[in-house]
């Protein structure tokens, strides 16, 4: 896995799972691809910045990934599609609220340097939802944003077993859609 690729700082907190996504055309040459399933939950004190507001987040995370080479020096891409299910509860009221997730991000343009690394454009698209204890969406935040980052390729550059991260580059393109403020609304539902 060579990267984290959340839409939103919220879904990187929460889930804290790495992109591991591949694909290419149709001509693209396949390295390895499947699936990921994991549940887990675990504690946040001073959940979105209120000191007295600790919470228990359960998560249920689906991966299905795909790593192929493509262009004449057959670098690595990488495609993922996840999807995210939690429940944040306040164990002090039992009061919560739930967020779901469906989201693509891939590779669209793999640099290599010519000095053993590789620079990533990345792509994050889709759409994430945060619902009330009625079952009413309270904030959203649909649409795509495009990031850079760094990789060391370890002086292969056809073979990703060995890739490392080394950096975040920056944004190429903020998100395009609707950005809701999660953590407002969330705190509002949970206090």
């Amino acid at each position: 896995m060579r990267r984290l690729a959340p839409l939103s700082a919220a879904a990187a907190a929460a889930t804290l799972l790495a992109v591991a996504a591949g694909g290419g055309p149709a001509t693209a040459k396949p390295i390895d691809s499947g699936t990921i399933h994991e549940e887990f939950s675990f504690v946040v004190t001073g959940f979105c910045g209120v000191d007295d507001l600790d919470v228990e987040v359960e998560s249920v995370n689906d991966f299905r990934f795909r790593l192929g080479s493509r262009g004449a020096a057959q670098l690595p891409y990488f495609l993922e599609q996840a999807t995210v299910h939690q429940t944040i509860t306040s164990p002090d009221d039992d009061r919560f609220v739930t967020y779901a997730s469906r989201t693509i991000g891939k590779d669209l343009k793999v640099t290599d340097n010519g000095d053993g690394t590789f620079t990533i454009l990345v792509l994050g698209t889709g759409n994430e939802t945060w619902y009330g204890m009625d079952g009413k969406a309270i904030a959203r935040n649909p649409g795509q944003s495009r990031w850079e980052i760094l990789i060391d390729n370890n002086g292969t550059p056809q073979d990703p077993s060995d890739d490392e991260f080394l950096e975040f580059l920056g944004d190429v393109k903020g998100s395009t859609g609707r950005t809701d403020d999660a953590c407002a609304a969330m705190v509002a539902e949970l206090t």
